[in-house]
């Protein structure tokens, strides 16, 4: 394995082609601890890699209906909401393979794949994304998205 700040600088994230569905799903379903996430709506799977090797996996999907926390948060009505709720996409699941179980690669991974979503978005579903929210469980999850530049909203 290379130095740890070497491979940081070289994952790529990029979305999981159709090609590569089956292999995803497989790998959520075995390693996250709430399993597969079917497509559902407005989604896209990613996938982290170093040098053709899966580090991580990501799926943003079209935002919750109701998140009390966000909605007091952002301060909208239930009429703004309805019609901006689609601005909105929500990071449900993040998988780091236990192989890739490394310091940073976490923050890492969520930074790419922020730099890159808003695009993505837009592209394939013919929309802007302006906010992307996440949630955590646990103070190791909490950490990986503190370093990544999140804001917290709620407990």
């Amino acid at each position: 394995m290379k130095p740890m700040a070497q491979v940081l600088s070289e994952l790529q994230v990029r979305p999981v082609e159709r090609s590569e569905e089956q292999r995803y799903r497989e790998q959520m379903a075995r390693h996250h601890y709430l399993g597969d996430l079917a497509k559902i709506g407005e989604a896209i799977w990613y996938v982290a890699t170093w040098r053709g090797q899966w580090v991580a996996q990501l799926n943003v999907s079209a935002a919750a209906l109701k998140c009390g926390v966000r909605d007091r948060w952002i301060g909208w009505d239930f009429r703004t909401q309805y019609d901006r709720l689609k601005l909105i996409a929500n990071n449900s699941r993040f998988l780091i393979l236990p192989e890739w179980h490394r310091p940073n690669i976490g923050s890492r991974v969520l930074s790419l794949t922020e730099r890159r979503i808003a695009r993505d978005w837009q592209a394939r579903f013919g929309h802007p994304l302006l906010l992307l929210e996440t949630f955590g469980c646990n103070s190791h999850t909490d950490a990986r998205r503190v370093g990544s530049g999140t804001t917290f909203s709620g407990k």
